[in-house]
């Protein structure tokens, strides 16, 4: 059910159940507590302004995320194009043109290890060894000493955890 714009019972209960993990989100992106508050603040001041709920655009706390990541990604490029416009810069200085933004590699880069820190100790360490070790099940199970079987489930239920924790953080299909 859709509640009215600016509802102060929206804003506590969204405070309550989703602004810690949020805020230790946005701190592990930007590195900066205050900063994070900040973001905090917006997105759920913009939460508020449209009266989000669940049910509502998908997941509350997704939407949230996205919103929080977007605050972020947003600032660091406005950011640097202020630094950039208001650089004394020659010709000699410019930045190489070649050189590939590599903004959003780094905010997905951080987003993938955070979701990869909420899995198990179990789950992560075959799905590390898999997709960023590149070794065969038969391999992992040689390495971890437990059956193939094993690893296959690890695997399959690793993954499926991944997926969700990404999807909490805002990652959407």
């Amino acid at each position: 059910m859709a509640r009215p714009v600016g509802d102060p019972d929206l804003l506590r209960e969204l405070h309550r159940d989703h602004a810690a993990a949020l805020w230790s989100y946005v701190v592990r992106l930007t590195g900066d507590r205050a900063r994070a508050e900040d973001v905090v603040q917006e997105t759920m001041l913009r939460a508020w302004r449209g009266a989000i709920a669940d049910g509502e655009r998908g997941s509350a706390r997704a939407w949230l995320f996205t919103v929080a990541h977007n605050l972020v990604v947003d600032e660091a490029r406005s950011a640097r194009s202020r630094h950039e416009a208001a650089a004394d810069l020659t010709l000699d200085a410019l930045p190489d043109p070649s050189l590939p933004d590599r903004v959003d590699a780094l905010f997905e880069t951080m987003l993938v290890s955070d979701a990869l820190r909420s899995l198990s100790r179990e789950h992560l360490a075959v799905v590390v060894r898999a997709y960023y070790g590149r070794l065969t099940v038969a391999e992992i199970a040689e390495e971890l000493g437990i059956p193939a079987g094993t690893v296959k489930s690890r695997l399959h239920y690793g993954l499926r955890a991944l997926r969700l924790a990404l999807q909490e953080r805002g990652v959407t299909r």
